[in-house]
């Protein structure tokens, strides 16, 4: 029988709740099961959470998920488009690639509502920076990403995504494969998350970094608020919210406190065994006490050399925060935190959304992270740490072949450019291509899913064996794992 204190008669009559707790926990909960089993009520097949372990071999065992808030121009980064500037000035209509506007072709397109954003624009528009041939590979990369290019040989250079969120709702898109349309859905990372057991019981397994948006905020929704991103600053005297006490507070102290919210969220647990909230807030407070005493020194960069500092650009302002985010994300992964989730250019509709100015905007917004970024893919090589480390550089879309106004490009969902290195990719490849002035991805087409079916893929997890009941997935947010590009 249970260890609760019964309540008697003259308490009232229990709360079926309280009686299904009950019985779920003693004895009658075990004769009621086998009375389930005989009827073939119960199923000796029955649904059960995932273990921790991947379903296959893994190739990787973190991932760095780098996402540039806005949506850059992939024609002035990795995906040089030279008929832009030959024809600049012209229509497309005016062009031997006006059926690019087929009606057809744009149906892919779904409207949160109809507004200013995510529109045709007809006029080309000269690419605004130069590319250079970069590595063994040969590859182009803007002139704005010249410690990105140097590490060209790294990379695996995917030209051919598209999305159907023509505005910023394309964000949450891209991290949970789902449109703003259809509700609230688990992102990438959580999956992650919910399917693979610690690395260190002593740090958080999921890690965000950087502004979000309110409608990008969170990544557990129905697995739970267990699976959100743990927020962090590069701080080490205040890297967490609520993470240390107002005032001096003993650790003896602080586990007895610890101990008790133990204990009272355990008998609450009887009543409500299956609220997720209790259990997310149980698991936090628990992983709380432990990351007190271990985050502030993962963020504490004393005793990284001045060479190392300045790889990531640590002494150089315009790259500088970025930079003390990605040398931690190197430091986090050393020490086990499995998914590492860095959002740069947050606020509004994000920092590299260029309706106008392209080139001033491209180019500040790419020295804040190109040099970061290159030292970062050179700093975990040298260590050893890319082959099991995936490292993805994605945007929720691209920009428009045409102009808006004078000199911006807006928001182009048809075709655009990520990269992924490490964890058991290619080196120096390019998959996938888009049409002459990059208006749609046309060679080997992928919806944003395959981007995270490949990330899933490395690490050893099965998608469909993660599903839960209840919450049937599409077959388009499973995604297909992107072979030509897996070593």
């Amino acid at each position: 029988m249970t260890n609760r204190i019964q309540p008697s008669l003259s308490d009232g009559c229990l709360s079926r709740r309280t009686f299904l707790a009950d019985v779920g926990m003693g004895f009658t909960g075990l004769a009621l099961g086998a009375m389930l089993q005989r009827n073939g009520l119960a199923s000796t097949d029955a649904w059960s959470p995932p273990t921790g372990q991947p379903h296959r071999t893994p190739k990787a065992k973190n991932v760095i998920w780098l996402f540039m808030n806005g949506g850059i121009s992939h024609m002035e980064s990795f995906d040089p488009k030279p008929m832009l500037t030959k024809y600049a000035g012209k229509t497309i209509a005016e062009t031997p690639f006006a059926d690019v506007q087929n009606p057809k072709k744009l149906a892919l397109e779904r409207l949160v509502v109809p507004d200013a954003n995510g529109n045709q624009r007809n006029t080309l528009f000269p690419l605004q920076v130069g590319f250079k041939r970069h590595g063994k590979s040969g590859i182009e990369v803007s002139d704005w990403f010249p410690h990105v290019a140097r590490n060209v040989d790294r990379l695996a250079v995917v030209r051919s995504l598209w999305t159907t969120d023509s505005n910023h709702g394309a964000q949450t898109q891209f991290h949970s494969g789902r449109h703003q349309n259809d509700g609230d859905f688990p992102t990438l990372g959580a999956w992650v998350h919910y399917g693979l057991g610690s690395l260190n019981e002593n740090l958080p397994q999921f890690i965000s970094m950087g502004t979000r948006e309110y409608w990008n905020k969170r990544d557990g929704h129905y697995l739970g608020p267990a699976h959100d991103a743990v927020p962090l600053r590069i701080d080490p005297s205040n890297p967490l919210d609520f993470g240390r006490a107002e005032r001096p507070f003993s650790s003896d102290a602080q586990r007895i406190g610890m101990d008790l919210i133990q204990r009272l969220n355990g008998l609450r647990g009887v009543e409500y065994p299956h609220d997720p909230a209790i259990a997310a807030r149980v698991a936090s407070y628990e992983l709380a006490f432990r990351m007190q005493q271990s985050v502030p020194g993962v963020v504490d960069f004393s005793k990284e050399s001045e060479e190392t500092k300045a790889l990531y650009g640590l002494d150089q302002p315009h790259c500088r925060d970025f930079g003390m985010q990605l040398l931690a994300a190197r430091r986090f992964v050393e020490r086990g935190v499995r998914f590492i989730q860095i959002q740069h250019g947050g606020g509004g509709a994000g920092a590299w959304d260029a309706h106008g100015g392209l080139k001033k905007n491209h180019t500040t917004n790419a020295l804040a992270v190109d040099q970061p970024i290159g030292g970062l893919l050179e700093d975990l090589d040298r260590r050893g740490l890319l082959d099991e480390t995936l490292v993805i550089f994605a945007t929720e879309f691209g920009r428009t072949p045409g102009t808006q106004g004078s000199d911006g490009r807006d928001h182009h969902i048809f075709g655009f450019t990520v990269w992924m290195a490490g964890g058991g990719l290619k080196r120096g490849v390019v998959h996938g291509a888009t049409d002459e002035i990059g208006f749609h991805a046309t060679e080997n087409r992928h919806y944003v899913t395959d981007i995270h079916a490949t990330i899933l893929h490395q690490l050893g997890l099965d998608s469909r064996k993660l599903e839960i009941p209840g919450r049937k997935r599409l077959e388009i947010d499973h995604g297909k794992p992107i072979l030509e590009i897996i070593a």
